[in-house]
């Protein structure tokens, strides 16, 4: 037995190395690989669609080109990210520009990174409700988890061609793929499933992990990317949850920025659902490991459009990542101004910026008027409750001083969002 655990100590202890070696230098945070091997059309899985048709899963592959260690053999321990592509749950595919440059500059930074398609289709979308629209997203849901329990059963049966570590995958999406990848993240018990969900329907059954294939499998992630995502209740998030990074413009009216009705893609309402922002206050609030990026001034995912957001979402994404791959303190922000995470999230500046020190809000609690000052322009101010509801919008500011009043708010704890030119800081104020 004391053989059994001395050999278990030392593989351990050298997969460790291994693991550590791939950090040094810039990997997982630059693009280090020159091109990338890209397979395409790999079937993960199959399941009945919204019309009751049989339908195959599929996703694509993206590798380092050339990535072996220096004795010339393959690496077999890489981080794997997946991508759901955006589209309102009726369009959008795989190799859709929403996900295919994120797909590709991580792949040269040493990540295997697949893209997937999973069902998409509303039964009625000219009356589109939310029983339809839970619908859609509970098999989006089983797809994406089966796509997650693909790899680890390639890893287990198949050799793992792919090279990948089991114990390092993150599950990300931009728009109706960040919603379901959201869900993967949040929605892990079964009750919460709404009850007005028909589960012995085609293509619905399975519970929370779903009959897409590849069963008797886990479907356990490390942490969740959400690009302009949302989830139908906050409260599904624990503390002992994935770790979440999101993004959001805050002038998206696609995807509410905050809680909100979503509107539905053909016209009219669908249900409420909490948005990014409130995504973040809810994990600020709990103590989950989080970090968060408005655009401010931008609508629905503006990274597609624009080099610039494009640029600042890979390179916080890979801040985000590597602090998980490479064992190190949990860093939000781009290269140029990181905000560290180690704090105490329930402290009064969960977030601190380079700017949070050179910044005042007082007095705090306050029974009426809070003084805010800055060394930096402040740009917006916005209050949120702790349900993730903005009660106070103040933008075009560009003040170094201005006050907020509590006018007819209630007492309580609120969630202050200052924009400045040096970036973002946010702190908990009281009203009493």
């Amino acid at each position: 037995m004391k053989k059994l655990f001395t050999l278990l100590a030392i593989a351990m202890f050298f997969a460790s190395i291994n693991t550590s070696a791939q950090c040094v230098g810039d990997r997982y945070k630059l693009e280090i690989f020159n091109a990338f091997n890209l397979s395409s059309d790999i079937q993960y899985g199959n399941n009945i669609n919204y019309a009751g048709f049989d339908e195959d899963l599929v996703l694509d592959v993206y590798e380092p080109d050339g990535d072996t260690l220096a004795n010339g053999d393959a690496v077999t321990n890489r981080p794997l990210i997946l991508l759901a592509h955006g589209g309102s749950f009726i369009g959008g595919s795989k190799t859709g520009s929403d996900v295919v440059p994120l797909a590709q500059s991580f792949a040269k930074m040493g990540y295997v990174v697949a893209s997937i398609n999973y069902r998409l289709g509303f039964s009625n979308p000219f009356a589109l409700d939310s029983i339809d629209g839970t619908e859609t997203v509970v098999r989006a849901v089983h797809d994406y988890r089966a796509a997650i329990r693909y790899f680890k059963k390639d890893f287990s049966e198949n050799g793992n061609i792919y090279g990948i570590d089991t114990s390092l995958i993150f599950a990300g999406g931009v728009s109706a793929g960040a919603i379901t990848a959201v869900h993967v993240a949040y929605m892990d018990n079964p009750s919460e499933i709404p009850n007005y969900i028909d589960t012995n329907q085609a293509g619905l059954g399975g519970g929370i992990e779903g009959l897409s294939g590849n069963t008797g499998y886990q479907s356990k992630i490390t942490a969740v990317i959400n690009i302009a995502g949302a989830l139908r209740d906050t409260n599904w998030m624990n503390m002992s949850d994935a770790p979440i990074l999101s993004f959001h413009g805050d002038l998206d009216v696609t995807v509410p920025y905050a809680t909100d009705v979503i509107p539905s893609p053909l016209g009219g309402d669908v249900m409420k659902v909490d948005g990014s922002f409130s995504i973040h206050a809810r994990a600020n609030n709990i103590g989950l490991e989080n970090c968060f990026h408005t655009h401010y001034g931008a609508g629905h995912v503006p990274h597609t459009g624009s080099a610039i957001y494009t640029d600042t979402t890979i390179n916080m994404m890979a801040n985000f990542m590597s602090s998980f791959v490479c064992n190190e303190t949990l860093v939000c922000g781009t290269n140029d101004t990181l905000i560290d995470f180690s704090a105490d999230p329930n402290s009064s500046a969960s977030i601190n910026y380079s700017s949070t020190d050179r910044t005042k809000v007082y007095p705090n609690p306050s029974s009426d008027l809070v003084n805010i000052e800055s060394d930096f322009a402040i740009q917006s101010i916005q209050l949120t409750n702790l349900l993730g509801e903005i009660v106070v919008l103040k933008s075009s500011l560009n003040l170094n001083k201005t006050q907020l009043s509590k006018n007819n708010l209630p007492n309580g704890v609120y969630i202050l969002t200052l924009n400045t030119v040096n970036g973002t800081i946010i702190k908990k104020i009281s009203f009493n």
